[in-house]
């Protein structure tokens, strides 16, 4: 009777057994990627969640040369002292507010439009070289970016050099106040918009082009083509995008403003941001400083979490599951 050798779970020879206990190669490679994510990880901890309990000093009349455990408890006076009608507070408010109403409503939809414009070039040597060049400014810093605005606007600039030069007068854009807060949108436009197009390039590229095949058989033209299988496969990302917006809502550029607000009139220029600066570490009122912050923090939180409500009710997962 011939014996048949049945298959055994040990080794072959000179092969080491696998430690499924132990977790094995898998857990060596999470090991890793633990300590890349590490530095990263200590650094988010040590610069943005544990400078959060400062904000207690909302709750202080605090004093920097006595220190938070030596400054004299205040309670709510500081969010009395905003809420009861402090004019600075309402102005920097409502110019904050204006100005996230035009940046949701003319920035944001920017980098869809010129996504769906870069993707439909046909030569992909011009869609890169376009996207380079839409790319640079992102990477200047604003007091770069404020000093280019400066020489082409400004009143010596070069528009107006070029008018004077053909008897046209002169057209006072860079310090007028006016025009300060289409300023603003038009440089953030010029800076961020083709960086903000790389998420929507690289869902565009994961869309099927069979989708756009029995489109077209069926009769759809481009623009139809675009509303129905282009813009359903932006939809999630859009959304998402748009939540993460709102919760930053009312920061609406700290440097960028700091940087052109010397000699224009507080009351056009001001916004949250360096209202908290200019009240905070030029005025030293730091307890109603750190009150504005943990204000607009909060207002963050809340429509971050009432939009991700919206979109679970539109049948969208939003930043996070139900």
């Amino acid at each position: 009777m011939t014996m048949v050798d049945r298959p055994t779970d040990r080794p072959a020879t000179g092969e080491k057994p696998l430690n499924r206990s132990s977790g094995g190669p898998p857990r060596r490679r999470n090991k890793a990627l633990f300590w890349f994510a590490l530095p990263g990880t200590v650094l988010l901890l040590l610069f943005h969640y544990v400078p959060l309990l400062g904000n207690v000093i909302a709750f202080q009349d605090y004093q920097p040369f006595t220190g938070i455990s030596h400054s004299r408890w205040s309670g709510f006076d500081n969010f009395q002292i905003l809420f009861n009608g402090d004019p600075a507070f309402l102005h920097a408010l409502l110019n904050t507010l204006e100005l996230t109403l035009i940046q949701v409503v003319f920035v944001f939809p920017l980098p869809i439009l010129l996504a769906l414009l870069l993707n439909s070039l046909v030569s992909e040597r011009i869609k890169r070289i376009v996207q380079n060049v839409l790319y640079l400014p992102h990477f200047l810093s604003w007091v770069v970016i404020v000093a280019i605005f400066q020489q082409m606007l400004g009143n010596g600039g070069l528009l107006n050099v070029f008018l004077q030069a053909h008897d046209m007068g002169t057209w006072n854009i860079i310090g007028n106040p006016d025009l300060f807060k289409e300023l603003l949108t038009t440089q953030v436009i010029w800076k961020d918009t083709g960086w903000a197009t790389i998420l929507f390039l690289a869902a565009l590229s994961r869309v099927d082009t069979d989708l756009y095949e029995a489109a077209a058989v069926d009769g759809a033209s481009p623009l139809r083509q675009t509303w129905h299988v282009t813009m359903p496969a932006l939809r999630g990302l859009v959304i998402l995008l748009f939540i993460l917006r709102l919760g930053d809502a009312l920061s609406v550029g700290f440097e960028q403003i700091l940087l052109q607000q010397t000699g224009l009139d507080r009351n056009t220029t001001e916004v949250l941001d360096t209202y908290v600066y200019n009240n905070g570490l030029i005025a030293g009122q730091w307890g109603v400083s750190a009150a504005v912050g943990l204000v607009k923090g909060l207002v963050g939180v809340a429509l971050v979490l009432g939009a991700n409500k919206v979109a679970h009710l539109f049948g969208e997962e939003g930043i996070y599951r139900k």
